[in-house]
């Protein structure tokens, strides 16, 4: 009924590896915690391990809208942010950049946690729905850097445990809502930077 996302090219999905990032008074993370109808945290992201394709991107939600935006950056870009040496951020064009580095400055935002997980995502042109299946999520125990080879991952879910995901445009077609009734699933109001940062945390409060 759906087909396999064209960034699928093997059977089981894509890893998908993101650095987010938070202020000093956690604020992205108690936001969604509290459910504050307005949202917005910044992360920056890459797909299998390489660094062909790296995106700094915002996710926003009001309610059960999301809008996201996103801009790609090159290695050394990334390595820039990393060493907080983003002035470079208000050279480029892009909006975007401009707000994210003005946020930086302002909120002191700083890298919080990686997540990381495979993800198998499947489409359906029909009201532009993409079903998302994420495995194995996992959070960063030590380090901030995607493409660290000693980076230390540790699961924040149960084995044989994941997240579904359902998304659309304006309208979700009877067929896929049909297909998801017929299973008998419940929704959660579920965070994978929330699951993670809270994972980091109580392996520091132990150590």
């Amino acid at each position: 009924m759906l087909r396999p996302d064209e960034n699928m090219q093997r059977d089981d999905g894509y890893v998908v590896s993101s650095l987010y990032f938070d202020d000093l008074h956690h604020t992205a993370k108690r936001e969604k915690i509290d459910g504050v109808r307005f949202r917005e945290k910044f992360r920056i992201r890459t797909y299998d391990h390489s660094d062909a394709v790296i995106k700094l991107e915002s996710k926003a939600k009001y309610d059960d809208l999301t809008a996201k935006t996103s801009t790609r950056l090159s290695r050394a870009d990334y390595e820039r942010i990393l060493q907080d040496d983003d002035d470079f951020l208000l050279q480029r064009e892009d909006v975007f950049c401009h707000q994210f580095y003005g946020l930086r400055k302002i909120k002191l935002l700083r890298p919080a946690t990686i997540v990381e997980y495979t993800r198998e995502a499947y489409l359906a042109e029909a009201g532009n729905v993409r079903i998302t299946f994420d495995k194995a999520i996992a959070a960063s125990l030590q380090g901030q850097d995607l493409f660290a080879p000693d980076l230390i991952l540790s699961p924040v879910l149960p084995p044989g445990l994941l997240v579904m995901e359902v998304k659309y445009d304006d309208f979700l077609p009877r067929m896929v809502h049909q297909l998801i009734a017929d299973q008998g699933l419940q929704r959660f109001a579920i965070s994978k930077f929330v699951l993670c940062q809270n994972r980091r945390e109580r392996v520091r409060q132990h150590d």
